[in-house]
């Protein structure tokens, strides 16, 4: 269970009980899990709030994660939209500061995932739980499909190593596993919006940087939770319960 508590203590805020050795290779396939956890919190939140499921998801998400990946967004969005060749965005992502890009970028997909849990109706705490899921699984994809960029290392580098394509591939499974569990065909139609975003941001951070870094793993983490929740929200409008 090291790699589980490993993964709990990096993703989370919450706190991991004895003196676990940190071990930041076991922890990653063990991402959709602690995702999954995440989730049922944040479903909690859903049923709570009632009317206002959509904001109370998007505070969840947000705090449980100690706004990590919603960090990483903003560096992402500040360096890639920057236009300045590899080495400079590659700068912009690693400087603490946050930019005009940065702000929009998290203010767009806080509103998209407020809309999309709020869109959902019926299917709200089940989006709840599913969007965690996808982001954490869309992780391991992303560091299956791209080395990784800084040659110094980071965080990211962290989780590097041998077996990626295994663990993508557990993600993947174990993403449509609870996507079709909660919501059919349309958790389905969730989980494939969740991973055709990830390619196309797998793709625009290859041609930008050459690779994956931690600032651009949070990025699709909250891009791919964007995603399946507004792909849930249109299928409520088109199948409504």
């Amino acid at each position: 269970m090291r790699g589980f508590f490993s993964a709990l203590r990096f993703l989370t805020v919450l706190p991991v009980p004895g003196r676990t050795e940190w071990s930041p290779r076991a922890a990653a396939p063990w991402f959709p899990v602690v995702g999954l956890l995440i989730g049922a919190a944040a479903a909690l939140a859903a049923r709570l709030a009632g009317a206002h499921c959509g904001l109370a998801v998007t505070l969840a998400l947000a705090v449980l994660s100690g706004g990590l990946h919603l960090d990483g967004l903003a560096d992402c969005a500040d360096g890639f939209l920057a236009r300045r060749g590899r080495e400079q965005a590659l700068a912009i992502m690693k400087d603490s500061r946050i930019g005009v890009m940065g702000v929009l970028a998290v203010l767009f997909v806080v509103l998209a995932k407020i809309r999309g849990v709020d869109g959902s109706g019926e299917l709200a705490w089940r989006a709840a739980l599913l969007m965690p899921v996808a982001g954490r699984s869309m992780i391991l994809l992303m560091m299956a499909l791209l080395p990784y960029a800084r040659k110094e290392g980071g965080i990211g580098a962290m989780f590097y190593g041998r077996g990626r394509w295994p663990a993508a591939a557990w993600g993947l499974a174990f993403l449509y596993l609870c996507a079709w569990f909660l919501a059919g065909r349309a958790g389905l139609a969730a989980a494939a919006a969740a991973v055709a975003t990830a390619l196309v941001f797998s793709l625009i951070s290859w041609l930008v940087i050459g690779g994956a870094t931690g600032d651009t793993l949070g990025a699709v983490s909250e891009l791919a939770e964007t995603a399946a929740a507004l792909a849930l929200a249109q299928a409520a409008i088109s199948n409504p319960i």
